[in-house]
């Protein structure tokens, strides 16, 4: 269904591409009239956000919400397994799942990237598809009560993907998942925290080399990414 392809589209990192079609993007959307006409209309204000704001704007917005909270992450098993080695082998299934269907990953995203996991259930059976969804409706409801506490059209997007599930969220799962949230501060913080490194060297003090240290902060912004044409860092 094209449906998914679409909002998959949207989710991306948003550069002049992305913002040049999000008008005809949300039309596909429109025209395939699997949504509520609320949804929609939530749907076409991302897009013309998108499309007639600071493209500037719209990228710190993108990198604020999704690159910057681990609420709000697009990886989906970040939500269920965090950094655990459950994680892995959770992406070795859902990779293998893809290739049971004759679809291999082309490039270095990962499995679990939502906007991958949309572009696979456009090419599959609808009931499938929908079911698939399922499986992970209450992590997309989370994250659409999150970006509605931030006041952010984006969740009109998830709201979209729980509307096109087979079945609604689990109640309580969603609120084992948001019983865990920190605010956007803590979380900026923690991210940050993650980023510093010790010296590799004894008696490398962040004073002491001003070149080298600005070597690595810009290593790791380039590792942070996203980057504008969409790849993630490493």
């Amino acid at each position: 269904m094209k449906t998914y392809r679409a909002i998959a589209a949207l989710l991306q990192y948003p550069g002049a591409e992305l913002a040049g079609a999000a008008g005809e993007i949300a039309a596909v959307i429109r025209d395939e009239a699997l949504l509520s006409r609320a949804t929609l209309q939530a749907i076409e204000r991302v897009a013309a956000r998108l499309s007639v704001g600071d493209l500037l704007t719209a990228q710190e917005t993108y990198v604020g919400l999704f690159d910057r909270s681990r609420g709000l992450s697009l990886h989906l098993f970040e939500h269920i397994h965090g950094e655990s080695r459950d994680r892995g082998q959770a992406m070795v299934n859902l990779a293998a799942h893809y290739e049971s269907h004759g679809y291999a990953i082309d490039g270095n995203e990962l499995p679990d990237y939502l906007p991958l996991f949309l572009e696979f259930l456009s090419l599959v059976d609808p009931r499938e598809a929908a079911e698939l969804l399922s499986d992970v409706v209450h992590i997309l409801a989370a994250i659409r009560i999150r970006l509605e506490r931030r006041g952010s059209d984006y969740a009109g997007l998830f709201g979209a993907l729980e509307e096109l599930a087979a079945r609604k969220p689990d109640r309580a799962a969603v609120a084992g998942l948001l019983e865990r949230d920190k605010s956007p501060e803590a979380e900026a913080a923690d991210l940050d925290k993650e980023w510093e490194e010790a010296p590799a060297f004894a008696g490398a003090g962040d004073g002491d080399c001003p070149a080298a240290r600005d070597t690595l902060n810009r290593m790791a912004e380039l590792a942070a990414g996203p980057r504008p044409d969409g790849q993630e860092g490493a």
